[in-house]
C-alpha cells in the first residue's frame, strides 16, 4: 500500500500505530535513512526503520536477516504488521519509502566502548559465524549480486575523487592507498572466498556487551562478495579507535581464522582492502560535501578516518600482512636489503650495467602492469614494453610451462610449433613478406638482418637514422649513434652512414606534416648520394617507425616512403626495426611501419614477440632469403625452439583475444589527450607526440629555445617512481620522458598517472 509522504516525526508515529498497533515515544537515529528507536507504551522498545535509499533491498536484507536468526546468531527480529506483513510502502519528501519494525537490541554501539584485543577477538569469531551461517545463501537469492556504492570490489571507482582533496600531501597518500587495492585486492578479489556479505560491519553496527558481541545490525548493504571484505571493513573501523594498532587489530583477524581458516589470497588481499575502505570513507565524504555541504554521518567518522590513513598508508604492504597475522602465522624470512644486493651486484658484475633510478627497486615478481618489490609494493610499469601482454600473463605462463614438461629441442628437428608460428607472424604481414627466420633476441634479428642485405644486395654499407638503438651484439652497437656517439663510443665506422633524426619538434625542419616528410627524406637522399659518390654501397636502411631511444621521434607524413625509395634507387633494401613498436603498440595498426602506408623488405622484431621469454624473429621475402641460401647453413641453437615457439604464439593468441591493439588506441588516445591537458598547464612540457602507447613527453626549460630540462626530467621520473609509478628518460639530450607500458593497463592507471604527474610538475618546477 502507499500512505502520505512522512512529513514529521508525529506521522511516523501515526503509521506505527495504525499498522502495527503499537504507540511509544520516537528518538531519531543517526543514519542514511531515517530510522527511530521507539520507548512502547507499557515497556519495552522497537526500532522503526524508514528505507528511502532507491538501491536498497528490502526483501534481500529481511531474508538475510532470517537466515541468520534461524542460525541462532543475533539479528533484530521483524515485528509483522497487523496485517502479517512484514513492510509497508510509504513515501519520504515525495521520495518513494519502505517501513518495517523490528525489535530493538540490547547492547552498546562498538564504536562507544573502543576496541581491546578481547573484544576485536569476539568481533572476529562472531563476523566467521556469520559467514559460516550464510554458506550457500548467496546461491538461493537471485538478488544477492546486487551492488551499490560502498561496495569495496568497485572501490575504484573513487579514485578520481582524490582530486577535490586541496592538500597535495594527503592526494599523494590517498592515491598509494588505492594504487595498492587496484594492484593487489582487485585482481586477487576473484580468488577469494565468496558468499553473503553483511556489507557494512562498522563500529556502529556491531552491538557489544563487555567483550562479547550481542547485537548484528543494519544489514541494508548486504550482497554477495568476496567474504574477506567484511574483516576488511571492521578492521578498518577498529584501526580509527584511539589506541588501535595493526597488532591490537590481528586479535580480529585471528578471532575469524579460528572460525574460518583464511587462504593465501585473503591474506593478501586483507591490508589493501582496509586501506581502501579507509579512503572511500575520506572519497565519498568529500564528495557529499562538495554536493550536499553538509553530511553528519561522514563528519563524525572523518577525522578518525583521515588519521588511520596516516598512520596506517605507509606501513610496507608485507610488513602490514606480517603483523595482521601475527596471532595466527609464522612470520616469512625477511628479504634481503637493496643495500646488501647492490653491494653484491657491484662486487659480482660487470661495472658497466646499470640499475634504473636513484633508489634502485629490489623487484620481486610482477603482475600484469605491475611489478612489486620485496615489501610488496607495487609499481605500475610504464616503461616495460618487453612485457607486452602484461607481466607473467597466466596463457603465457602455461604455455611455456607446458610445452617445457614436453619437449624443447631445435630446428633441425620437425615440429608443428614453429610452422606455425611463422604462418601466424607472415599472416600480419603485407603480401610478399612470407618468409620467416627465429632467433633469441631483437639484437640478433637485426644482426641477421645486415647479414642478409648484405647478402642479397652484394653491397656492405648500411644508413641509420641519428640517436638510433638497434642492439647489442657488434654490429649492431657499430650501427647504433645512440652507443657509438655516446660515452665511450668511438663513433661511426666507414660502412655506417648516419641521416637526421626527421624531428619536426626540434630538427631543422619543423613541423609533422607531408612536407617535413619530404624535407627530412630529401636528407636520406644527400646522404645515399654522398656514400655512393665515396665508391660506398648501400646493402640496407635500418629505420624504426617510431625512433624510441631518438626521443620517441614519430616519422613526419611522406617521410618513409620517400626514404625507402632513395634506398632502393640506390641497390639498398628497406628494413624495419619493430623490436620496440611492433605487435599492435602503435593502436592504428599491428606494425609501425604499416601507419605509413609501405612495404618494407624485411621486418625485425624482438622485445614484445616474447612476453619476456627470449626471442626474436626477421621477417622478408623469398627471394632475400633464397639469397641468402648460398651454401653457408644458418643455424640458431634455440632459435625457433619449441618452447619459445608455444610462447610466442600464446603471445599472439592474447592479442587477439583481450583485442590489445584496440585497446592501445583508445587508451592511448585518452593518454595522450591527459597529457596535452598538462601541457596547457605547466610550461616545461615542451611537447607531447607518439602514437597508441608507445609516446613521449619532450621537457624544455624555454619554449622558445628550447633548451632541454634534463635535470628536471630526472627528478620528474625519480618523483614518480616514489609515487608508485615508473617512467624513464630518453633521446639524445636525456630530457624525453618515454611511455610504453604493458598493454593490459587500465583507464584508471592513465588517470592516476596524469594526477600524480601533475602535482610532481607542479612541486618539483
Amino acid at each position: 500500500m502507499k500512505d502520505s509522504t512522512i512529513s514529521s516525526d508525529e506521522h511516523a508515529g501515526a503509521l506505527l500505530l495504525e499498522h502495527w498497533g503499537r504507540r511509544g515515544t520516537l528518538e531519531r537515529l543517526a543514519g542514511e535513512n531515517l530510522n527511530f528507536r521507539v520507548d512502547l507504551e507499557g515497556g519495552g522498545s522497537c526500532a522503526l526503520k524508514i528505507t528511502i535509499d532507491p538501491d536498497a533491498d528490502v526483501e534481500l536484507e529481511e531474508a538475510t536477516l532470517a537466515r541468520l536468526e534461524a542460525e541462532g546468531l543475533p539479528v533484530p527480529k521483524s515485528m509483522p504488521t497487523t496485517n502479517g506483513d512484514t513492510t509497508i510502502d510509504t513515501l519520504v519528501d515525495g521520495r518513494p519509502a519502505t517501513m518495517r519494525v523490528q525489535a530493538f537490541m540490547d547492547g552498546t554501539q562498538w564504536r562507544v566502548l573502543g576496541s581491546t584485543t578481547d573484544r576485536l577477538e569476539s568481533i572476529g569469531r562472531m563476523l566467521g559465524r556469520m559467514h559460516v551461517a550464510l554458506e550457500g545463501f548467496a546461491d538461493e537469492h537471485p538478488g544477492s549480486r546486487r551492488t551499490h556504492g560502498w561496495d569495496l570490489a568497485h572501490a575504484d571507482q573513487y579514485r578520481s575523487t582524490i582530486a577535490l582533496f586541496t592538500d597535495p600531501t594527503r592526494r599523494r597518500t590517498l592515491e598509494s592507498c588505492m594504487h595498492l587495492n587496484a594492484a593487489v585486492a582487485i585482481p586477487l578479489l576473484a580468488d577469494c572466498p565468496s558468499g553473503m556479505l553483511h556489507g557494512d560491519p562498522n563500529d556502529e553496527n556491531l552491538l557489544i556487551d563487555g567483550d562479547e558481541v550481542v547485537g548484528i545490525v543494519d544489514l541494508g548493504d548486504c550482497q554477495r562478495g568476496a567474504l574477506v571484505q567484511d574483516l576488511a571493513i571492521s578492521m578498518a573501523y577498529a584501526l580509527q579507535h584511539e589506541g588501535c594498532t595493526l597488532e591490537t587489530a590481528s586479535a580480529l583477524v585471528a578471532g575469524y581464522d579460528a572460525v574460518r581458516s583464511l587462504e593465501p589470497a585473503e591474506e593478501q588481499v586483507l591490508f589493501p582492502l582496509v586501506l581502501a575502505r579507509l579512503v572511500t570513507s575520506a572519497a565519498i565524504g568529500m564528495k557529499r560535501r562538495q554536493e550536499e555541504g553538509d553530511h553528519a554521518t561522514w563528519f563524525s567518522h572523518e577525522e578518525t578516518t583521515l588519521d588511520a590513513i596516516d598512520r596506517n598508508a605507509s606501513i610496507d604492504p608485507r610488513e602490514a600482512r606480517e603483523r595482521l597475522f601475527s596471532r595466527c602465522r609464522q612470520p616469512a624470512q625477511a628479504p634481503s636489503s637493496t643495500r646488501e644486493l647492490t653491494e653484491t651486484r657491484d662486487a659480482l658484475l660487470g661495472p658497466s650495467l646499470s640499475v634504473s633510478y636513484r633508489d634502485p627497486i629490489h623487484v620481486t615478481r610482477g603482475r600484469g602492469q605491475y611489478l612489486f618489490d620485496a615489501d610488496d609494493r607495487p609499481y605500475l610499469d610504464l616503461v616495460n614494453n618487453v612485457c607486452h601482454v602484461g607481466h607473467c600473463h597466466p596463457r603465457v605462463v602455461d604455455a611455456i610451462t607446458r610445452q617445457a614438461r614436453t619437449l624443447n629441442t631445435n630446428t633441425r628437428y620437425l615440429h608443428e610449433h614453429i610452422e606455425r608460428f611463422a604462418a601466424r607472424l607472415i599472416a600480419t604481414m603485407p603480401e610478399g613478406l612470407d618468409t620467416c627466420f627465429f632467433v633469441n633476441s631483437g639484437s640478433e634479428a637485426n644482426e641477421l638482418a645486415l647479414r642478409l642485405a648484405r647478402t642479397a644486395t652484394g653491397a656492405n654499407d648500411v644508413l641509420v637514422v641519428d640517436g638510433a638503438y638497434h642492439g647489442s651484439t657488434g654490429n649492431c652497437v657499430a650501427m647504433s649513434p645512440y652507443k657509438f656517439d655516446g660515452p665511450g663510443g668511438s663513433g661511426a665506422p666507414d660502412w655506417v652512414h648516419v641521416v637526421p633524426i626527421p624531428d619536426g619538434y626540434r630538427g631543422e625542419i619543423r613541423g609533422h606534416d607531408e612536407d617535413a616528410g619530404a624535407g627530412y627524406a630529401l636528407e636520406v637522399g644527400r646522404v645515399v648520394g654522398e656514400a655512393c659518390a665515396k665508391g660506398r654501397s648501400i646493402a640496407g636502411f635500418f629505420v624504426e617507425p617510431i625512433l624510441s631511444c631518438g626521443g620517441q621521434v614519430p616519422l613526419p607524413p611522406g617521410y618513409l616512403a620517400a626514404a625507402y625509395e632513395h634506398v632502393r634507387k640506390a641497390g639498398g633494401l628497406a628494413i624495419a626495426d619493430e623490436v620496440q613498436v611492433g605487435f599492435g603498440r602503435v593502436g592504428d595498426a599491428f606494425w609501425g611501419f604499416q601507419q605509413h602506408d609501405v612495404t618494407p623488405d624485411i621486418v625485425v622484431m624482438g622485445k614484445p614477440i616474447g612476453n619476456g621469454h627470449p626471442l626474436g624473429a626477421v621477417v622478408t621475402t623469398r627471394a632475400i632469403a633464397e639469397a641468402f641460401d648460398n651454401g653457408m647453413e644458418f643455424f640458431s641453437t634455440f632459435g625457433g625452439n619449441p618452447v619459445s615457439c608455444a610462447c610466442g604464439l600464446a603471445v599472439l593468441d592474447v592479442i587477439e583475444a583481450e583485442g590489445l591493439q584496440e585497446r592501445a588506441k583508445d587508451l592511448g588516445d585518452h593518454f595522450r589527450a591527459g597529457l596535452e591537458e598538462l601541457m596547457n598547464r605547466h610550461q616545461v612540457i615542451g611537447d607531447v607526440r607518439g602514437s597508441g602507447l608507445f609516446l613521449g613527453i619532450e621537457l624544455v626549460r624555454n619554449r622558445k629555445t628550447l633548451e632541454p630540462a634534463d635535470t628536471e626530467a630526472g627528478e620528474i621520473v625519480n618523483a614518480m617512481r616514489e609515487r608508485g609509478i615508473l617512467l624513464s628518460t630518453d633521446g639524445p639530450l636525456h630530457n624525453v620522458i618515454k611511455i610504453k607500458p604493458p598493454m593490459v593497463l587500465d583507464r584508471g592507471d592513465i588517470d592516476m598517472t596524469l594526477r600524480q604527474l601533475d602535482d610532481v610538475l607542479t612541486e618539483i618546477i
